[in-house]
């Protein structure tokens, strides 16, 4: 039983990063396929995946296709629920629902001003006052979320779960901008940058060279910190 996951290019898709953590974190059984997100091909290459026109897609065994990373996270838990992939006490998994809602519905000056890229560190970019108030929110939340922790572990809610997946690029945001945030959000970042998984996921990525190099920001960079 093996899952089909067509993803963009690892070192700027945000969103194929959440689908691949999907099923890359929880074991699950996948291929992945590249779809030529910055290579021109993305129409011809999902034209088979319609009415799916966005990477992540993810077509299941029985070869139907899902889109929207919600909608695929809800379906794998569903269907395999021995993976435990929202947490099991059912406040925090009501927590952890939110915040990947609220994820998918918001922080657009973060999303904006700082498109997800694996290549290095952006320093002294401006924050400006959306961005800051994004930054705020999402300290809040995490914060909330860790009320809610089974105390077992780094994770939002101790445990790795599906909220750590939605959240991912966000981490990666604040490392690759090196944005102002508190030591506990710092802390956080790091360890899900240290992680084996995200660690592979941007090695793959870091195969493949861009010139130009499409969020060049015109400002110093230093490199991607090794963990």
């Amino acid at each position: 039983m093996t899952y089909d996951l067509y993803i963009g290019d690892r070192t700027f898709s945000s969103w194929s990063l959440r689908g691949w953590l999907m099923l890359e974190k929880f074991s699950l059984p996948y291929r992945s396929h590249m779809v030529g997100l910055y290579g021109g091909t993305m129409a011809q290459d999902m034209a088979h995946l319609a009415p799916a026109t966005l990477v992540p897609a993810l077509k299941t065994p029985e070869g139907y296709v899902i889109g929207e990373t919600l909608a695929m996270a809800e379906t794998l838990a569903e269907r395999h629920p021995d993976k435990t992939m929202w947490p099991a006490d059912p406040a925090a998994r009501a927590r952890a629902r939110w915040l990947c809602a609220a994820m998918t519905a918001g922080f657009s000056a973060l999303r904006g001003e700082c498109p997800m890229q694996l290549e290095h560190v952006n320093e002294a970019i401006p924050v400006s006052d959306t961005l800051a108030k994004d930054l705020s929110r999402l300290e809040q939340l995490w914060e909330y979320a860790k009320g809610a922790s089974d105390g077992k572990g780094p994770w939002l809610f101790g445990s790795y779960s599906l909220a750590d997946v939605f959240y991912a690029p966000v981490c990666a945001r604040i490392i690759g901008y090196d944005l102002p945030v508190s030591k506990s959000a710092r802390d956080y970042c790091d360890t899900t940058i240290a992680d084996p998984a995200f660690k592979s996921w941007r090695a793959e990525g870091q195969k493949i060279t861009y010139d130009p190099f499409p969020y060049d920001m015109g400002c110093t960079t230093r490199p991607w910190p090794e963990a």
